[in-house]
């Protein structure tokens, strides 16, 4: 595939102004690479109100007045899951390179649609995966890789918190799924990427077999097979209070040892023949991993080279959540079936 870079610096057009915008114009704001950050919303007043807010360049009263602004490098699709593919695929007509944030699309076969579409218009669509970018991530995975626990007998990762949803995280018809799609999605992408390799993940839908049970998913347990034979557990919920709001453990066995970590990356410490304890790594800033994996993007834009979390890593991320949908036997074909 052969992407046109788009010259730095970029002009980037946020298509929704929700929680992502704000917490994505503040990440893009220290990058030099980026000099202009405009804002789309269906409202104009909306969008002008973000705009004002961040100090950013111009607002958009459609969606299709950003895609329609020839100065606009690329969009942020910020919108509800069930809006991704739309505006991904429209936005790539008009020439724009794409940030989907995630879940990016509702099936695993939409980003077959997006990869030829991105084809043919020379341009990058990139899938806000931060907790790829997680720097908790990466030093747990270094340690797997280089054997500091031993052969890895059983991962164990705790994301359980209570959170409240609101709004269209409460429609599943714009949400695309329950907790596990919406939320969940990122932990997956966390647990397939810890040095080991995901082969299969099955779920377990927690709580009464009653009524309650034909409403959207908002607490599973993910069971995982990795082909270096190891067994995992992934605990996911948004109904179990958790310290400080969502202060976690979580820990990995080997033969040698073991490796814990607070789950949203607070620390990383091994367990074994050396005990070694790192704080952050990488630092407050850049606990979540926004800051690298904007980083990344960016440079992949400006030099037309693959990101380090591509399109095909996204369509994985999206065929494992299937499979745990599958073996709670929800249905994937309809937004009905997936409620459960």
């Amino acid at each position: 595939m052969s992407v046109e870079p788009a010259e730095p610096p970029l002009h980037l057009a946020m298509l929704g102004c929700g929680e992502a915008a704000r917490t994505h114009a503040d990440t893009l704001s220290g990058l030099e690479a980026v000099s202009r950050i405009s804002y789309a919303s269906r409202s104009v007043r909306r969008a002008e109100a973000f705009r004002r807010e961040h100090e950013g360049y111009r607002s958009y009263g459609s969606y299709g007045g950003a895609l329609k602004d020839e100065s606009v490098d690329g969009v942020l699709v910020l919108t509800p899951p069930a809006h991704h593919l739309e505006l991904t695929l429209e936005a790539l007509r008009a020439g724009k390179h794409v940030i989907v944030e995630k879940p990016p699309f509702l099936r695993a076969d939409d980003v077959d649609r997006v990869e030829r579409a991105a084809a043919e218009a020379g341009r990058r669509v990139l899938v806000a995966e931060n907790y790829y970018y997680k720097p908790v991530r990466r030093r747990v995975a270094e340690v797997i890789g280089r054997g500091d626990i031993g052969e890895v007998l059983f991962v164990y990762v705790n994301a359980i918190k209570r959170q409240e949803t609101s709004g269209w995280r409460d429609d599943p018809e714009l949400a695309g799924g329950g907790a596990l799609f919406e939320g969940g999605i990122h932990w997956v992408d966390f647990v397939a990427h810890l040095g080991l390799t995901l082969e299969s993940a099955s779920g377990r839908r927690p709580g009464r077999a009653d009524g309650a049970r034909r409403e959207p998913e908002r607490s599973v347990l993910v069971d995982l097979d990795y082909a270096e034979g190891a067994a995992g557990s992934l605990y996911y919920s948004w109904d179990v209070p958790s310290p400080l709001g969502g202060v976690r453990f979580s820990r990995i066995y080997g033969r040698k040892g073991s490796v814990a970590f607070e789950s949203n990356g607070g620390f990383v410490a091994v367990h074994g023949e050396r005990t070694r304890f790192w704080p952050v790594p990488g630092g407050l800033a850049d606990a979540a991993g926004y800051r690298p994996m904007f980083r990344d993007f960016v440079e992949a834009l400006a030099t037309g080279r693959p990101p380090e979390y591509d399109l095909g890593l996204a369509r994985r991320d999206l065929e494992l959540v299937e499979q745990i949908y599958d073996s709670m036997d929800v249905s994937l074909d309809s937004t009905e079936g997936r409620d459960g």
